[in-house]
């Protein structure tokens, strides 16, 4: 395919740059720099690159508080040791100053993590594959990182540094399989029907870690009779987490509520940036003192987080999860199985929104490739090798990308200023780590909202993809796992084929009989054959 007619059918208008021919423009895309990301030949200009980068950037900032607070659940590499004495193996799960205050360490450092390998992904995408992609630590995995193989505050099977080293390790499989053209045929290997449902109970899953309370607005809570109720309560168990007074009178709750709707609103006008406005609207209201919904409560930890939220400007050094990897526990099992589990999803995610994004951006051919495609991909591998070395999840190929699109962006300098974004975010650290979780929570069931859109394309008239999508699902929300909704999925697809596998095998069994049926007929009639001209002759 050509370069002229590379992204040509452009879906918001015929010339992005039509009416903005200014000597600035002109200038920069007769340069060096606008030849090689081939700026006229993709009918856009430096100005429309950079209005679309920041459509990007601002539909996806939110990812820095909320893959930090959702990474910081799991406790990061913060043990009891951490806890103000006495030290005890509950509290981590308890209110204690020393562990507290080693896991607000460990978010300052997963804040940076985030907006730094955000930064590198980016970067790399538009310099190598010149496409408006924008890169930063996926939604899905992180959650499955941090509530499935960490556990809440470190109470899984595997250490967090055992988790950096299976991103590695994932990656590193990724690298070699898109070098070698295989991770399509790989990602065709699962039933389309679970494939489709996975990204569905990604979204319940997500959605459910916002509605409870230490990681989101605290709608639903523990009951010991029914497991989860409503909650929205202004006093609770400190051990077991069950409303003892207030139920839906929290104001937290109402606050994120509030928020809820002003981002749906917003995503119903197509407003730009409308996480970013719901959260924003909420954090402002909770960072004022002495209010039932401050985040800076009058106690030793609250007044901590001011004195810090008030530096606004400062540039956090990080610590303890930068190199935390650990591949000590490689020989179990559940290492392999969340190996699996987060190959799978990355190769799905990624090739998913790669096509989805060239196909809006109309960059695909005839046989639904786009140039860059190949890099793309090892860009993408290789920025969650960088994002395990310091500490987040597997980096993903953000759709959020669409804002920029369809914003006119066409080459690898909206992915260039995003990362410049992401830079810049590095110096406001105090405010990011300031963002409340009634905040981040309605921004998380959102997420989950739209990620349920894939559903429609799953076949429910058919039992044997209806019942499968249906069990993966189910179970990914109620179990608490992304891989149990997989292998539950994969497992019960199996088995209501096995009758047309049988019937296959039965089939294929009879016609192999058939084949040697008739070879030896045709072997014993060419005997029979010789033999009459043996006894002729000898006549």
């Amino acid at each position: 395919m050509g370069e002229g007619k590379f992204c040509s059918r452009i879906l918001f208008g015929t010339s992005v740059c039509a009416n903005r021919k200014t000597n600035m423009n002109d200038s920069i895309s007769n340069s060096k720099i606008g030849k090689y990301f081939k700026l006229q030949a993709r009918k856009t200009c430096f100005t429309t690159e950079l209005r679309a980068a920041t459509a990007t950037f601002l539909t996806m900032v939110y990812i820095i508080t909320v893959n930090a607070t959702i990474l910081s659940d799991s406790g990061g590499t913060c043990t009891v040791s951490d806890c103000t004495p006495p030290h005890d193996s509950n509290c981590k799960f308890k209110p204690n100053i020393g562990y507290d205050q080693c896991v607000s360490n460990i978010k300052n450092d997963l804040i940076v993590a985030t907006a730094l390998s955000s930064m590198i992904g980016s970067l790399a995408m538009g310099i190598f594959a010149n496409l408006p992609l924008a890169l930063a630590p996926g939604m899905g995995p992180n959650a499955y990182l941090a509530y499935n193989l960490v556990g809440f505050h470190g109470s899984g099977s595997i250490s967090y540094e055992t988790a950096m080293a299976i991103v590695l390790v994932e990656a590193c499989v990724f690298l070699v399989i898109a070098a070698f053209g295989l991770r399509a045929k790989i990602a065709h290997f699962m039933p389309r029907s679970v494939r489709l449902a996975s990204a569905a109970g990604i979204g319940l899953f997500i959605a459910f870690v916002g509605l409870q309370g230490n990681q989101g607005v605290g709608l639903v809570g523990p009951n010991p009779d029914t497991l989860v109720t409503l909650a929205a309560c202004t006093r609770k168990d400190n051990i077991t987490g069950a409303c003892t007074h207030g139920i839906m009178q929290s104001p937290t709750f109402w606050l994120g509520f509030v928020g809820f709707l002003i981002t749906c609103y917003g995503l119903m006008k197509d407003v730009k940036g409308s996480m970013v406005l719901g959260i924003s609207f909420v954090t402002l209201i909770s960072w004022v003192r002495h209010t039932s919904v401050t985040v800076f409560p009058d106690t030793p930890v609250g007044n901590t987080k001011y004195e810090y939220f008030k530096k606004v400007v400062d540039f956090h050094k990080m610590g303890p999860t930068l190199g935390a990897i650990s591949f000590t526990n490689f020989n179990r099992s559940e290492v392999w199985v969340a190996l699996f589990t987060l190959l799978y999803v990355d190769i799905l995610a990624t090739t998913g929104t790669l096509y989805t994004m060239a196909e809006l951006g109309g960059c695909t051919d005839e046989k639904g490739g786009f140039q860059g495609e190949y890099v793309a991909y090892m860009v993408d591998a290789s920025s969650s090798i960088v994002g395990s070395a310091i500490g987040v999840s597997p980096i993903a190929t953000f759709v959020e990308s669409s804002a920029g699109i369809r914003e006119g962006g066409r080459t690898g300098l909206t992915a260039i200023f995003v990362g410049f974004y992401f830079l810049l975010s590095i110096f406001f650290i105090p405010i990011f780590t300031s963002v409340p979780p009634w905040a981040i929570g309605p921004s998380l069931v959102i997420v989950g909202a739209l990620m349920m859109k894939v559903i429609k394309d799953i076949d429910w008239n058919n039992i044997k993809d209806g019942v499968p999508a249906f069990v993966t699902i189910l179970l990914m929300p109620l179990t608490y796992s992304i891989s149990n909704g997989i292998i539950g999925g994969i497992g019960v697809y199996i088995a209501l084929n096995m009758y047309d596998y049988g019937v296959s095998l039965f089939k294929w069994l009879i016609k192999i009989k058939k084949m040697v049926s008739k070879e030896q007929n045709q072997v014993s009639a060419t005997v029979a054959a010789d033999r009459i001209v043996e006894v002729c002759s000898y006549n």
